[in-house]
């Protein structure tokens, strides 16, 4: 029993134990609303359906649950089935059977329902309106450069070529949503906006397609797929029908209830003591929970699958799970932990070492997985990880990287790390990583077709390679604009603690824009040269004085900024320019921070060029980057 359906239980049961409606809600609802034909022969109209031209009461019918006549025949009333004609309604299996109009003109409904799809927008939910009723799946439609017959396991979630839009050139086929990318060749493409919805019943995919292509004549889900109703109006009217009595609806009690069908109509007090309502309470939590569960992961399945289907085949080698599970070598060896989950190392069959990354953890309705994809799955630069491959099957989804033997930054940096830092972090060794960091950024910012940013920029998510050189990762929360976008517009802060630039705070401090990377980049510069974390300073509890504060003292009156280890004259100037670029990097106000270009051409430029940045911890309108 699904959670929906004991929910309908629960709220018929729940109103003090028992119900019992009153005046005409309950033996008189059939005077007031009574059944009716638009023929002799044709299907009985009657709740949760009513005939829109009668005129009874709107309490008689479930809004867009509507019927009309059209001479002897049923017509159904509905955004896009409504020239369809009703010839059997089905009250206990809450099904119809609806005949096109005569006539009716090849890809007629699809053209239809491809007008009626449904955005692919991570804040979409479907409206909780009986007029989306009748559709029981999804589909898209995709477009490829030659004709193909589908064979195997691809015949039952492919249909085509659709005629109506077709040419000599290219071939459109009908493909269910839920399937996975690599039924189509690879000279295919999604062309749909979004999911096209298909009205039918439990039937396969291909058997489906076939009537709505060929217009024929079909039994659609009714109003059982009408649950998200507070009172499951409609839904709950199937168990009624289900035990041989008649659905009947109670304004005062806002719900509906059950009728014996005879003579003298009687209404069916539900009652339950209260150790029957805790169990049934218990039933509810668990079966709703289940039942919403899986329908969330299969939104988020057809989102990530149409997402794989518009992105193409050509890019990073798609993986089963099991050939994931092959390369991870059964997930034994494990290399890192994250919020998202684990990686582990990996093998791939010609022998190259890879990470495995498995979104174990992963949040957002797969916006994580996406966005990595749909990032570093696209580009390739000397300091950007590479994406080999990737893995989506269910829940289960994998990344797969090239190897870094050398982790990440964050082992270098910080002191209880301090004889390795002392040993590799030395300044030459802090310049060549900054300088490498700051090319890919500047890459991400300027150098793709569109521009990425990153919001996670920090030592932890900086990998190295054999011969340490930085790579960027982590692109779980990037976001992609237009290149000539400034200011970009995110419903809440994204990032970590310490990193976060303040205006993914307050917009009071300016807009969200590239420079928000810049931010994070100065931070981690600052943390790399003083070998200490950065602090918050609206933390009164804390002792440390606020790192950027301590280096903008340092530097100001000309100290050492490390302490721990003698330094060449050459060396302090490097250490120096690092934090002097770095603070022009953290500046408040956004406007005074550089853009990576110019950060790229600080790093490599001669000390004596660099003007000392106003205290980056005042906002200030008066000090405009030179």
């Amino acid at each position: 029993m699904s959670g929906f359906l004991v929910t309908a239980l629960l709220l018929c049961l729940l109103k003090d134990g028992t119900y019992k409606a009153t005046a005409w809600d309950d033996k008189d609802f059939f005077s007031y609303c009574p059944p009716s034909r638009c023929s002799k022969h044709g299907p009985e109209i009657r709740f949760p359906f009513r005939l829109e031209s009668s005129n009874t009461s709107s309490l008689c019918g479930v809004p867009c649950l509507k019927l009309a006549c059209s001479g002897q025949d049923t017509i159904l009333v509905h955004p896009v089935l409504d020239a369809y004609k009703v010839t059997k309604i089905d009250y206990r299996h809450a099904t119809l059977t609806i005949t096109p109009p005569v006539n009716s003109p090849s890809c007629f409904l699809i053209t239809k329902l491809i007008s009626a799809s449904i955005p692919l927008d991570f804040n979409y939910r479907p409206p909780s309106n009986p007029c989306y009723t009748f559709y029981f799946g999804f589909a898209v439609m995709a477009q490829c450069l030659r004709s193909f017959t589908p064979s195997g396991s691809a015949v039952k979630y492919i249909n085509g070529p659709v005629s109506c839009f077709s040419n000599t050139t290219h071939f459109s086929y009908l493909v269910d949503a839920s399937a996975h990318m690599n039924v189509l060749p690879l000279d295919c493409k999604v062309i749909s906006d979004g999911l096209i919805p298909m009205p039918g019943t439990l039937t396969t995919f291909d058997e489906l397609a076939e009537k709505i292509l060929n217009v024929a004549e079909m039994t659609v889900v009714g109003w059982r797929a009408y649950m998200v109703s507070s009172s499951a109006i409609a839904f709950n009217c199937t168990l009624c029908e289900l035990h041989g009595r008649r659905c009947a609806f109670s304004s005062q009690m806002n719900q509906t209830f059950c009728m014996h069908v005879g003579p003298d109509i009687k209404v069916i007090a539900a009652t339950s003591s209260v150790a029957a309502l805790v169990a049934l309470v218990l039933m509810v939590a668990t079966a709703l929970y289940l039942s919403l569960k899986t329908r969330y992961n299969e939104e988020i399945h057809l989102k990530v699958e149409m997402f794989l289907k518009t992105y193409g085949t050509s890019k990073p080698t798609r993986y089963t799970f099991s050939e994931v599970k092959k390369i991870a070598r059964r997930f034994k060896e494990k290399v890192g932990q994250g919020g998202f989950g684990s990686v582990y190392k990996g093998e791939l069959a010609n022998g190259v070492p890879v990470a495995v990354k498995m979104l174990e953890n992963s949040t957002g309705e797969g916006e994580e997985f996406i966005n990595e994809v749909a990032t570093i799955g696209l580009i390739h630069h000397a300091n950007i990880v590479r994406l080999l491959g990737f893995c989506s099957e269910g829940t289960r989804r994998a990344l797969i990287y090239e190897f870094m033997p050398n982790e990440s930054l964050e082992k270098y940096i910080f002191l209880n790390h301090y004889n390795t830092c002392q040993e590799l972090l030395v300044p030459d060794k802090m310049v060549t990583v900054s300088l490498g960091i700051a090319r890919g950024m500047e890459y991400l910012h300027q150098g793709c077709n569109k521009r990425i940013l990153h919001f996670d920029i920090k030592p932890h998510n900086i990998l190295l390679d054999y011969n340490f050189n930085p790579k960027i990762s982590d692109f779980g929360l990037a976001k992609l604009c237009a290149r000539d976008q400034s200011i970009v517009t995110l419903t809440a802060a994204r990032g970590t603690m310490g990193y976060i630039a303040p205006e993914l705070y307050s917009r009071n401090f300016g807009g969200i824009s590239h420079k928000s990377d810049v931010y994070s980049f100065g931070m981690l510069v600052l943390e790399m040269v003083s070998g200490r974390r950065n602090s918050d300073p609206s933390v009164d509890s804390q002792n440390e004085v606020y790192l950027p504060e301590w280096i903008f003292e340092k530097v100001i009156t000309g100290q050492d900024l490390v302490l721990a280890r003698e330094m060449t004259g050459e060396e302090k100037e490097k250490v120096r320019q690092l934090a002097i670029v770095a603070l022009w990097c953290i500046q408040w106000n956004p406007r005074n921070r550089p853009s990576m270009t110019k950060v790229v051409n600080m790093l490599t430029g001669r000390l004596e060029n660099l003007q000392m940045p106003p205290k980056p911890f005042v906002s200030s309108e008066c000090h405009e980057m030179p």
